[in-house]
Formats: C-alpha cells, sequence, structure tokens
C-alpha cells in the first residue's frame, strides 16, 4: 500500500452501540432485573421482560448475562448496595440511632407487593440448592459485621444478651415485622422495631453509635 493510502486509512474504532461502555450497560441491566423481580418475583420474571426494560434484545442481555441465576445474584448484590448507601445517608443526618433501619426499611414496607417477592426469594434461598443461597449465607455474616459495629447500637453485650444474641434476635425482628406488616397492612409495624432498638440497646451502644457519628469527628 503507498504511504499516502495508508495515511488516509482511518484508525480501528472501538466497540460501538449497546456494548461501548459495557459496565454502564451492566448495570442498566441490573436495574431493569431489579425491577422484574420486585414486580413479578424471581420465578415468574423472564429474561426477555428484563431485556426490553433495558431496551436491549434477548440476545443482547445474554451477552452481559448468561443466566437468570447470574442476574438474580447481581441484582441481590445491588439492593444489598443501595440499602447500605441508604444507611450511611440516614445516619449523618440527624436520624437518632434507634430510627435508623426503620428509615431504611420504610420504602420497602410501603411497596406490599414488591416487600412479597423478594421475601419469598429469601425464603426460597433458605434451600441450598437454591442459587442465591450462597449469597444471603454471606449477607447475614455481613449483616452481623454491621450490627456489631457500634453504628447501629448493638455492639455491647448487656446482662441478659450477648452482642450475638441482639444481633440474632434483631434480624429475626425484621424478617418477622415484614411478614406481620404483609399480613395486616393496616398495622403500623416499623415503629416496633424502634422500640425493639431502644429496648436492646445499652449505655455502651449509645456512647458508640454518638463517637461513631459524622458530627462526632
Amino acid at each position: 500500500m503507498a504511504p499516502d493510502a495508508a495515511a488516509r486509512t482511518p484508525a480501528p474504532r472501538g466497540p460501538r452501540g449497546p456494548y461501548a461502555s459495557t459496565p454502564a450497560r451492566r448495570a442498566e441491566i441490573v436495574r431493569a432485573a431489579l425491577a422484574s423481580f420486585a414486580e413479578h418475583g424471581y420465578e415468574r420474571a423472564s429474561l426477555r421482560d428484563i431485556a426490553a426494560r433495558a431496551n436491549l434484545t434477548h440476545a443482547a442481555l445474554l451477552r452481559h448475562f448468561a443466566s437468570k441465576d447470574d442476574l438474580l445474584l447481581a441484582a441481590l448484590a445491588q439492593r444489598d448496595d443501595d440499602d447500605e448507601e441508604m444507611a450511611r445517608r440516614i445516619m449523618q443526618s440527624k436520624v437518632s440511632a434507634e430510627r435508623v433501619l426503620s428509615s431504611v426499611l420504610a420504602d420497602e414496607f410501603s411497596h406490599p407487593e414488591h416487600q412479597r417477592n423478594w421475601l419469598a426469594i429469601t425464603v426460597a434461598a433458605t434451600n441450598p440448592e437454591h442459587p442465591a443461597h450462597d449469597f444471603f449465607i454471606a449477607r447475614r455474616e455481613r449483616m452481623r459485621v454491621h450490627f456489631s459495629s457500634g453504628r447501629l447500637t448493638t455492639a455491647h453485650d448487656s446482662e441478659e444478651l450477648t452482642a450475638d444474641d441482639k444481633v440474632t434476635m434483631l434480624m429475626a425482628m425484621m424478617d418477622g415485622l415484614r411478614i406481620q406488616a404483609l399480613l395486616d397492612p393496616s398495622r403500623e409495624t416499623l415503629p416496633l422495631l424502634e422500640t425493639f432498638m431502644r429496648l436492646i440497646t445499652t449505655d455502651d451502644d449509645r456512647r458508640g453509635t454518638l463517637d461513631a457519628s459524622p458530627a462526632s469527628d
């Protein structure tokens, strides 16, 4: 090829279209999956519905996620990230320590059908063969770390309960309130979580929360 012809040859371009930014595109798909799982539940949600929500073809979606199981795990991880970010913002505000968890859960409790679908996934994942079983086991341990850190007021032993006892009771309380709220939507259940937090909190817990707050830095 002549030098002048080579000079006119365009340089290779990067990927175009929907695959130009794979991380951003994957994030859009995960958000679409979150919406589909919340609306339809895991079993009834379809890859075609998720693809349509993300403005992709079914084949294009499979270029990013090989299966619905993969999408479920990504959606669950994103949901946890969203909750942690919300908790961080709430803890930086003037909301009292016992209201942090109820504030994080308020949006979930205001959408009963979505809550029912997410709770069904949680219950199904108690089966060791479920694709999300290992995720929820790891999630439980992450929650124990969060609740034992001093920022969420369950980090210290009391005369009646160890810190680990309090974490176990707190997680059981949250799951139980989810069920009670679905059984009787007219009943205000989240204030009971705030009361429970006050009951299991020690003076050391309250001091730890104040020491960990942004205002005390």
